[in-house]
């Protein structure tokens, strides 16, 4: 575990109170929501090294996701949040689990709030955090009373925007920072990128692929090895084959999984041709194929023919090692940044 300096210590704390304060947590490092990885194991974990653990709902029924919340609570005492998928189908059922276990932050991922889920998720004091891939969508969601932004970029692992991390920073923080915290997330794999970001105007940041092969993480010991052999170019956007089928691009590790993705758009696809489907039902055949593909090089180890998901941070994945040395080592390295910057 590296020292951090009491200097650079003090002008990180300072840089991350507002977010720390806004998640009840000790370091402004959420976890990014990763179908399979971010269980209860991982979740703990995170909050109790003193970050903010979120699971990842995912396709979860809402009786899964009342066992998760509550196998998570048997693990930590700590502040962690539910990151819910806007077009699933029971999403307000999953919001009323999250209301009975009182969760205090609830992350929306997948498009803008349905009708109603904003008051439902806010009716019992949680806080409501969006991701905003556009400045014009990072005004809308404040102005509807979203409490907190995440401005992920095409960096990140798993379903991605067409826009860079720095550039939507760059973009959003001057504008909005202001008015709610805003976490910043894509691509970030070392604590000057950290820094950086909080010079910028963020309130913290989210990093997912970073703890993939956290020891505490029931990843396959298959998954992390593929990560930690991985480099940043491995891990590649999947392609739309069809401008009618809104795919959203997922970035993963190259295998023989994405040529069996791309058959299964052409699948989709002509079930739409054939009336069989209709646009919705075939988003979410899509969103069901990518639980089911990650499932496959999560829990069963199969990294050829599952979706390896990562960001292209993956390259600075190099250990399995304990969340609580992960998260110290990027603290460090943020302290050190900032201490240099000032000198």
């Amino acid at each position: 575990m590296t020292n951090i300096s009491s200097i650079g210590a003090e002008r990180l704390g300072r840089r991350m109170a507002r977010g720390c304060a806004f998640l009840g947590s000790e370091v402004a490092i959420l976890g990014g929501a990763m179908s399979w990885v971010s269980e209860r194991n991982l979740v703990a974990a995170i909050s109790n090294a003193g970050g903010f653990g979120v699971i990842a709902c995912g396709a979860m029924t809402p009786e899964l996701l009342d066992a998760e919340i509550a196998g998570t609570k048997a693990r930590t005492a700590k502040p962690f949040g539910v990151n819910l998928i806007t077009m699933h189908p029971q999403l307000f059922e999953l919001i009323e689990v999250c209301n009975r276990h009182g969760v205090g932050h609830v992350v929306l991922a997948g498009g803008l709030p349905p009708a109603g889920s904003l008051d439902a998720i806010k009716a019992n004091g949680a806080r409501l955090i969006c991701f905003a891939p556009a400045l014009s969508l990072a005004k809308k969601l404040i102005r509807s009373g979203v409490d907190a932004l995440v401005v992920e970029g095409m960096e990140a692992g798993g379903h991605i925007g067409p826009v860079s991390t720095s550039v939507l920073a760059q973009e959003i923080l001057p504008e909005v920072a202001e008015q709610v915290p805003v976490f910043v997330a894509g691509g970030i794999g070392r604590g000057e990128a950290i820094a950086g970001y909080l010079d910028m105007g963020a309130a913290g940041v989210q990093l997912g692929t970073r703890f993939v092969c956290a020891t505490e993480s029931i990843a396959h010991a298959n998954f992390k090895k593929a990560f930690i052999r991985a480099s940043a170019r491995d891990a590649t956007a999947s392609v739309q084959i069809d401008p009618r089928l809104p795919v959203i691009p997922v970035r993963a590790l190259k295998n023989a999984g994405g040529e069996l993705f791309t058959a299964k758009q052409r699948e989709v696809a002509q079930l739409l041709d054939e009336g069989k489907v209709a646009m919705a039902e075939a988003q979410l055949q899509i969103e069901h194929y990518w639980a089911g593909a990650l499932r496959r090089a999560v829990i069963d180890g199969d990294v050829e023919h599952g979706s390896v998901m990562a960001g292209q941070s993956v390259g600075m994945v190099t250990k399995e090692e304990p969340v609580a040395d992960i998260i110290a080592t990027l603290m460090a390295e943020a302290a050190h940044a900032l201490e240099k910057r000032a000198a």
